[in-house]
C-alpha cells in the first residue's frame, strides 16, 4: 500500500533498474550473437580444417611472397592420406581467376580447380544438380559446378543446370549449384566461385602441375593439433628441408582462427556488459536515494509505529522490503525488454 500511494515515483524508481537489467541483457546478448556469428562464418569454411599450401621461397635473399613455390605437389596429398593417422580426408587444390560467359551475360570470377571430395571436407551441400565425379577428373571433363553468387549473376531465374558456359575460350557444361555459404571470416563471398576437375584446371586454363594448396580435414578437432605438426614434419621430409631452413609450404589450422575469434568476442561481450552495468548502478543507487527520500518523509509514520511497539529491525525491514519488491519489479520488467532489444537487434 506504502508504494501504491505514490505510484509515480515507484514506477521511476523502477525506471532505472528497467533500463540498466535491459542494457546489461542486451548487451550481453549482442557481444554473444556476434561471437556466435563469427563462429558460424569460420565453421562454413568446413570442419576440422587444416589448410596446406605452397610457401614463400629465398631468390638470391629476396623473399618472395607466399604461393611462389611449385613444390606442393599431388603426391604430397596421398603421402598426407597414406602416413598421418588423424587426417580423415583431403583434396588437392588450385585456383585461377577467369571471365565466364553464357548467352550475353558475364562475370568474372574464381576458378577452383580440386576434386569430389573437396565439398565434403568444406561440408559444402548441393542445391541443384550434382557434384561432378572422380571419373571427371580422371579424364579432364569440362564441367562445373557454380557457386549462388555466379548463378544469380549470369543465369537470374533460370535453371543453370545442364546449360553451357565459356570459361576463357572453353566450353564448361554447369552440372551442379552449389548452397549459399556466405561471407568467410575474412569477409570474402565463398560464393563467388565455380569448382571444376583440377586436372581440367591445370591441363586446359593455368598449364601447372603444382598445387596450390591442400585442403584436409582431421578426424577430430582436438586431432587438427596433432595432424598439424604430422603434416608439417612430413611434407618436410618430402621436401627435402634441412633443420633450420624454412618451409617451403604453410599449414594453417582454422581451430586457431576459431579459438582467436571466440576470446575477442569474449573480451568485446565483457566490455559491453561492463558498460551497460554503469546504468544497473545508477538504478541502484536511484533506488537507494528514493527510500531516503521515503524516509525522511515518513518520519510521522515511523514515530507512530515506534511508540505502538515497533523496534528499529521492524522499520528497517519495512522499507528494505519496500526497495526489494521495487528491485525485482524493476528487474522482472527490465528482463523482458533485455530480451525483447537483444532479439531484435
Amino acid at each position: 500500500r506504502a508504494l501504491a500511494r505514490n505510484k509515480m515515483r515507484s514506477m521511476l524508481t523502477m525506471l532505472g533498474i528497467i533500463i540498466g537489467v535491459a542494457a546489461v541483457i542486451a548487451m550481453v546478448g549482442v557481444g554473444q550473437g556476434a561471437q556466435q556469428k563469427v563462429q558460424d562464418q569460420i565453421q562454413a569454411m568446413g570442419t576440422n580444417l587444416l589448410f596446406v599450401s605452397s610457401g614463400s621461397v629465398n631468390r638470391g635473399g629476396l623473399h618472395v611472397g607466399s604461393g611462389a613455390t611449385k613444390t606442393l605437389v599431388e603426391d604430397d596429398m596421398k603421402a598426407i592420406l597414406r602416413e598421418v593417422p588423424t587426417v580423415a580426408m583431403a583434396a588437392p587444390g588450385s585456383g585461377a581467376s577467369a571471365q565466364v560467359v553464357w548467352e550475353n551475360q558475364n562475370w568474372n570470377t574464381r576458378l577452383t580447380g580440386t576434386e569430389p571430395q573437396y565439398l565434403d571436407i568444406r561440408s559444402w551441400p548441393i542445391a541443384a544438380g550434382s557434384n561432378f565425379t572422380q571419373d571427371d577428373v580422371n579424364h579432364a571433363a569440362d564441367v562445373a559446378v557454380i557457386g549462388s553468387t555466379v548463378k544469380q549473376n549470369l543465369f537470374g531465374a533460370t535453371d543453370p543446370v545442364g546449360q553451357t558456359i565459356r570459361v576463357g575460350n572453353l566450353p564448361f557444361q554447369v552440372v551442379g549449384v552449389l548452397a549459399p555459404k556466405g561471407q568467410s571470416g575474412m569477409g570474402q563471398d565463398q560464393d563467388d566461385t565455380i569448382v571444376v576437375p583440377i586436372t581440367t584446371l591445370q591441363k586446359k586454363i593455368t598449364g601447372q602441375d603444382w598445387l596450390q594448396f591442400i585442403m584436409v580435414s582431421a578426424t577430430s578437432q582436438q586431432a587438427s593439433y596433432a595432424a598439424q605438426n604430422q603434416i608439417t614434419a612430413l611434407l618436410r621430409d618430402r621436401h627435402r628441408i634441412r633443420p633450420g631452413q624454412d618451409d617451403d609450404f604453410s599449414v594453417r589450422n582454422l581451430a586457431d582462427i576459431a579459438q582467436l575469434a571466440d576470446q575477442q568476442a569474449q573480451v568485446m561481450t565483457l566490455l559491453l556488459a561492463s558498460i551497460a552495468g554503469v546504468s544497473l548502478i545508477v538504478g541502484g543507487i536511484g533506488i537507494m536515494n528514493i527510500m531516503l527520500v521515503s524516509v525522511t518523509e515518513r518520519t510521522r509514520e515511523i514515530g507512530i509505529r515506534i511508540a505502538i511497539g515497533a523496534t528499529e529491525q521492524d522499520v528497517q525491514r519495512q522499507f528494505l522490503t519496500e526497495s526489494v519488491v521495487l528491485s525485482l519489479l524493476g528487474g522482472a520488467v527490465g528482463i523482458l525488454f533485455g530480451v525483447g532489444s537483444s532479439l531484435l537487434i
